[in-house]
């Protein structure tokens, strides 16, 4: 017996109950549905799909008409067909430049590298280079400029360092044999033929070969490896160094060991020729120390973005026909109902819809205090509900919660250069080779003037000199300091966008800020409604219609009349050809009457003379109101005054942010009596009201053109231009994604606080970056001629290749160790 046939009432589709992937129940009628997705659809709005024109759940012999056998034929195949995939095009591009891309596979016309496939978006696992940014790849390697090795662009919560696992590794087993090479040579120092007397020197020769050839051979190959592609890139960096100086240190004692007659007498000492087997092991070894510390340094330096990873949780309570049942957080859909018990942390971005409790968002905004919630008020995801239990409806979900972007700006900001970096590249730029020229010039000088054995010597110092100029420290001082700090802030509420924000709000002497939003609560509400006499309405007749225009409006004046008429029993009817009119108000059809709500601007540029207002809407301004005046049919109406209670923080701000040195200036587009108002409380001076956007922007620019470093706080699409204009633009997490995308900084919480951290944040980051750029530089320069023998003449001190390849090494790990202070700075 065949098995009985239904639709799928979302998408059409045949389906047997025994095949189905879902059921539900409705109305006494059971549906089921060809895939999972179908049945998410249905169960979010049943009513819509059951009462669609085709029967829902009818069987197919109802359904479909006798005389249609190969519509359901074709049906059922097609049920039962493998979903057919598109051919993809592969685009090919270049590793170092992806603005390279070819349809065909070959070498990148600029760089000459081999072109690689792109890859979807979806399935891309980027790696960039912690020095080079600018280096993308789809996979894990070495850096094509620097020889570092690749990390993911993205962090993840549970990230595996295969490249320290690999370094540890080599270290260890190179460190088993470079221990006793060391010991044996050390006792050949103390003891005449040392601990192996009975040893021939050409045993003893032979013997540090077989111990030396793996730790260089294996445990040295990256380093080669690296090497090699720097000449071939022609990209000279600290690999190239390592890789000449070990080497030449190796494969000199190799050829001495095997052909030991051919080298001349100013190599040999005491009758025999000097190897260097001990230096070369011991070199590879100190290297690899430096590699695996570095590496678990640099691991450290994400620990901001791991741990705000870990704030997310892994489940979720949903709440469906009834039943709680606990989910994956990656099954929770926007619209679903999820319940919060006392004690477990929000799940998703979403609205309180049922209970009432306290929440702590310190893990986000970096507030300590609780945040009491109620039905109506937002939850933030990965923040923490303490007392009571909360049903709450989800609206972001996935990549688009808060905590996601916030863990993809942190991740985008480490990754960023500061400008204060051009000054390393620059240097780096010259300084291998110079390197290079310094010990070749070494070689030659010992090598003509220096002690017997010349050539011994001139190699040993040329070796040293190579080595202990690794310039690694002097790439590392920058990002290292940028990546702490970009976490650092994030755990604080402050999200720093790029790393020339950062570098450059320290500098900032002019802080032109916004007033409703940023300075004020921008929770406005109504307090007046004022009806010009002789108008036919009365207030609530008057704010209906105002409402009815301001409903179709997302200004947050307009939400204050719109939730005053509702106080005040006056419903908002619909509106009809609505527009708005950036930064001056808005206009509609309600109820058949042309109705215009703004300010004095857009009753002027109607021809509307509001003189009548002039006395009692100054007295409302001069009262910290906001005026919006009404106009019906051509002939002004009235007026309404909604007053925004100022932030709490915002006068402690304001007045430490003037005691640092800077000019504060207020920018508004309400009217200069209000503002003014506004200005007093706060002690502000300068003040510039009844600006438009594109003012507020002209403001910034004319600002930057006498010379100031400009930083504009605002939080609403009317900011968005200056914020981009600006030196540094401050958007408040709490307005518009608009004004977030235009600034370089987000404070989370839109506390004006967040502004006061920031620039500690700034002044900290700024400070340890010239502590590392300083010792690297000092190091360098302090280095290369110690190395040289400028010493030997005054003191006779030679510096070793062993003691140099331990200071290089130990530099980077200071540098790194510098920076890392940076997450115990208090903001």
């Amino acid at each position: 017996m065949t098995d009985e046939t239904f639709i799928d009432p979302v998408c059409g589709m045949t389906v047997s109950p025994s095949r189905a992937a879902g059921q539900s129940a409705y109305n006494g009628k059971t549906f089921y549905f060809c895939s999972p997705s179908c049945k998410v659809k249905f169960d979010k709005d049943p009513a819509a799909f059951a009462n669609a024109d085709r029967p829902p759940a009818a069987n197919m012999a109802t359904v479909m008409p006798a005389s249609a056998p190969l519509v359901k034929l074709k049906l059922e195949t097609m049920a039962k067909r493998p979903p057919q995939r598109p051919v993809a095009k592969t685009n090919y591009v270049c590793p170092m430049d992806p603005k390279v891309r070819s349809e065909h596979p070959g070498d990148c016309p600029k760089c000459g590298m081999a072109l690689e496939p792109e890859l979807p978006p979806a399935a891309k696992v980027e790696y960039t280079c912690p020095m080079h940014p600018q280096i993308v790849r789809s996979g894990p390697g070495d850096c094509p400029i620097c020889g570092m090795a690749l990390e993911p662009r993205t962090v993840a919560g549970d990230e595996d360092n295969a490249e320290l696992r690999r370094m540890s590794r080599r270290f260890w087993v190179s460190l088993a044999l470079a221990l006793p090479l060391l010991l044996i040579d050390m006792s050949s120092m103390v003891v005449e033929g040392g601990i192996l007397r009975s040893l021939s020197p050409q045993s003893f020769t032979w013997l540090q070969f077989a111990l030396a050839s793996p730790v260089v051979l294996w445990g040295g190959w990256p380093f080669f490896v690296r090497g090699w592609r720097s000449l071939v890139n022609r990209s000279l960096n600290m690999f190239t160094l390592i890789a000449i100086g070990t080497g030449a240190a190796y494969f000199y004692s190799a050829f001495a060991t095997f052909f030991p007659d051919a080298l001349p007498s100013s190599f040999r000492s005491h009758g025999h020729v000097d190897v260097y087997f001990e230096v070369s092991a011991i070199i590879v070894t100190l290297v690899l120390l430096g590699q695996v510390l570095e590496l678990r340094a640099r691991s450290q330096t994400s620990g901001a973005i791991r741990a705000l990873l870990d704030l997310s949780p892994k489940m979720a309570r949903r709440l469906r026909d009834g039943a709680e049942q606990d989910v994956p957080l990656d099954q929770v859909q926007a619209g679903d109902l999820l319940r919060v018990r006392p004690g477990e942390k929000v799940p998703v971005d979403g609205v309180v819809t049922e209970g009432a409790s306290a929440v702590d968002e310190s893990m986000i905004t970096g507030e300590p205090v609780p945040v009491e919630k109620k039905p109506g008020s937002r939850v933030t995801g990965a923040t923490l509900n303490t007392t009571g239990s909360l049903v709450m409806r989800a609206e972001r979900v996935g990549q688009e919660t808060l905590l996601a972007q916030i863990v993809r700006m942190v991740s985008e900001a480490q990754r960023s250069r500061a400008p204060i970096q051009r000054l390393a590249d620059k240097v780096s730029g010259y300084f291998v080779p110079a390197v290079v020229v310094a010990s070749v010039v070494t070689f030659v000088v010992w090598a003509a003037v220096g002690p017997e054995p010349r050539l011994a010597h001139a190699l040993v110092n040329a070796i040293a000199v190579l080595i202990i100029a690794c310039p690694c420290a002097l790439g590392l001082a920058t990002p290292m300091s940028i990546m702490v700090s970009t976490g650092k802030g994030a755990t604080a509420g402050v999200l720093i966008k790029n790393a020339q924000s950062l570098e450059t709000l320290e500098k900032v002497d002019v802080l032109l800020i916004d007033k409703t939003g940023t300075l004020t609560e921008g929770k406005p509400r109504l307090v007046s409604v004022a009806p010009l006499e002789g108008f036919q309405s009365d207030e609530r007749g008057l704010l209906a219609l105002v409402a009815g225009v301001e409903k179709a409006s997302e200004h947050p004046l307009a939400a204050a009349v719109v939730r005053g008429a509702a106080e005040r029993g006056a419903s908002a009817p619909t509106v009809a050809s609505f527009l708005a009119v950036t930064g001056q108000g808005a206009e509609g059809i309600v109820q058949g009457k042309r109705v215009i709500v703004g300010n004095q601007a857009l009753m002027a540029a109607n021809n509307m003379d509001v003189a009548a207002f002039a006395a009692r809407a100054e007295q409302m301004r001069s009262e910290g109101q906001t005026v919006i005046f009404a106009a019906v049919d051509g002939r002004p109406a009235g007026m309404l005054g909604i007053a925004d209670p100022i932030k709490e923080s915002t006068l402690e701000v304001v007045r430490e942010l003037r005691g640092q040195g800077l000019r504060v200036i207020m920018a508004t587009g309400d009217s200069r009596t209000t503002a003014a108002a506004v200005a007093a409380k706060l002690g502000i001076a300068d003040v510039e009201a009844e600006v438009l956007p594109q003012q507020k922007l002209e403001i910034v620019k004319r600002l930057q053109k006498e010379g100031h470093t400009v930083a504009m706080a605002g939080d609403g699409i009317n900011d968005a231009p200056a914020l981009a204009q600006a030196d540094v633009g401050i958007a408040m997490g709490t307005g518009t994604d608009v004004a977030m995308e235009s600034g370089g900084i987000t404070l989370i919480k839109g506390d004006l606080r967040g502004i006061l951290r920031a620039r500690r944040l700034s002044r900290g980051t700024m400070k340890n970056i010239r502590q590392n750029l300083f010792f690297a530089f000092i190091y360098n320069a302090l280095g290369v001629p110690i190395a040289a023998g400028v010493l030997y003449p005054i003191f006779g001190v030679l510096l070793s290749p062993v003691l140099a390849a331990a200071a290089m090494s130990f530099s980077s790990v200071s540098v790194i160790g510098n920076a890392l202070r940076l997450r115990r700075m208090q903001l």
